[in-house]
């Protein structure tokens, strides 16, 4: 390994787009430090730490958005706008003709959509900054504002201060989206989704710190709750969790097909066997990402309610129960939602009558079914059960972190790296940027990062 890693920075393309890519990256994780001007820093720490629900809301979206809401920085939006106007028009692509139409336009319509997907962004960026901001302007720990002193007028952030702060945050997402496609078309890997892996692998250092904070050494240093037998249990379960995730990542229905033969003068053409691979995990990691964010607005509403109600035990039990994250309803919740995003996003991405019509264009069919609309009929049941199994492992992988946290006693922050919106994009991105290596490895006749020697 050691070999094959000197020689990928013995390339020297490879070797600079792997520089301009950590460079980026490393840009990227500076400008996350940066806060607002209007902010008081101090304040806000303390904000995001007792705000509860609130906070929690705020965390969770950071883990899939490269965004800092909860310390409210330059790039605090993140790529989610981005992100949401991509997914709205990949939505609209499958129930508006004329968006559906460019979709077929091959290269030309792509740059079309995605300059249409650039503006959306801008908008959306307006929107969310605005609301973000005025959220900030209303909020208050004790008697003292989130927002410094130094801004306000008559206890108010001036409308012009307003307008700056979401300037400056709808600014940092562009420049982050612009930092993607640099990533993209100079660099290696998907930027977006490297910049996301970034802010997720962010936490891993404090996480550490904290662990071995908890843990008891039997040569001094550590005062914590945790032996070392805990630390290697937790150890073993990180490395199952995670080959069981590059396992089902990699997963495939393969489903065979054979070309019709054609005879071209004295030649025959085709009639060959292939296969159609279909992901097992054919929505990846969308069906945990819009189910945590659902299930974050139960909390808010029974945190709301459980004030305005103190003497409501239901409320109070509801409350308790989603906001610990540990009760049986709410994993009951999570699984369901999780299930049903999965066979929902599915059946958005995956078309099995344009995919039959795609074999019959081309002269293949599935030996025992005829094409058209039999070979469509087939595809989607063999879809709708690989995608059951694809849906229990998505909830295996999202309650993996309740059940670590509450069986040993560990801080959520650590248990959140045993499964999870953040495991899933990690080990997914990690894929895709050695697929992208290996592919300039083999193009000079080098082994592949994975292939044995």
């Amino acid at each position: 390994m050691l070999e094959k890693l000197r020689v990928i920075f013995t390339i020297p393309e490879l070797r600079q787009k792997i520089l301009l890519t950590l460079g980026l990256l490393a840009i990227y994780r500076v400008g996350w430090q940066v806060p607002l001007p209007i902010i008081d820093a101090n304040v806000m720490n303390q904000f995001s730490k007792e705000s509860g629900g609130i906070g929690e809301l705020l965390r969770t979206v950071a883990v899939f958005s490269a965004s800092q809401l909860s310390q409210a920085t330059i790039f605090g939006l993140g790529i989610m706008p981005y992100i949401s106007a991509s997914i709205i028009f990949q939505l609209l692509g499958t129930v508006w003709p004329p968006l559906e139409r460019l979709q077929k336009e091959g290269e030309a319509g792509r740059k079309k959509i995605n300059e249409y997907t650039r503006y959306a962004t801008v908008l959306i960026c307006v929107v969310q900054s605005w609301a973000y901001v005025a959220f900030l302007a209303s909020q208050r720990v004790g008697e003292q504002s989130l927002i410094s002193p130094a801004f306000l007028v008559d206890g108010r952030l001036p409308l012009s201060w307003q307008f700056v702060a979401v300037m400056t945050m709808t600014a940092g997402t562009i420049f982050l989206m612009w930092l993607g496609e640099q990533i993209d078309e100079f660099g290696i890997g998907n930027g977006i989704s490297l910049l996301i892996m970034a802010g997720i692998l962010a936490g891993m250092p404090s996480a550490l710190v904290e662990l071995g904070n908890d843990t008891t050494w039997e040569l001094g240093g550590g005062g914590g709750k945790m032996g070392v037998e805990t630390l290697l249990v937790l150890a073993a379960l990180f490395v199952g969790v995670v080959a069981g995730v590059v396992f089902m990542t990699q997963g495939q229905r393969r489903i065979p097909t054979q070309s019709a033969k054609h005879v071209r003068g004295r030649r025959v053409y085709g009639g060959t066997r292939q296969y159609l691979p279909l992901r097992v995990n054919q929505a990846g990691v969308m069906p945990i990402i819009f189910a945590s964010s659902l299930l974050l607005f139960p909390q808010l509403l029974f945190q709301y309610l459980s004030n305005a109600f103190p003497t409501s035990d239901i409320l109070r039990t509801l409350h308790d129960s989603f906001m610990r994250g540990q009760s049986f309803l709410y994993n009951i919740c999570y699984i369901a939602l999780i299930y049903f995003f999965c066979y929902f996003w599915t059946a958005i991405t995956f078309n099995p009558k344009e995919m039959a019509d795609n074999l019959k264009n081309f002269g293949a069919f599935i030996p025992g079914y005829r094409p058209g609309k039999r070979t469509a009929d087939y595809l989607e049941r063999v879809m709708e059960r690989i995608t059951y199994v694809g849906a229990g492992f998505l909830s295996l992988v999202a309650v993996i972190p309740t059940i670590v946290g509450g069986a040993l006693g560990i801080p959520a922050q650590i248990a959140s790296f045993y499964g999870g919106t953040g495991l899933l994009i990690a080990v997914s991105v990690a894929f895709d940027l050695v697929q992208k290596i290996d592919s300039h490895l083999v193009m000079r006749n080098y082994s592949g990062l994975l292939e044995k020697s």
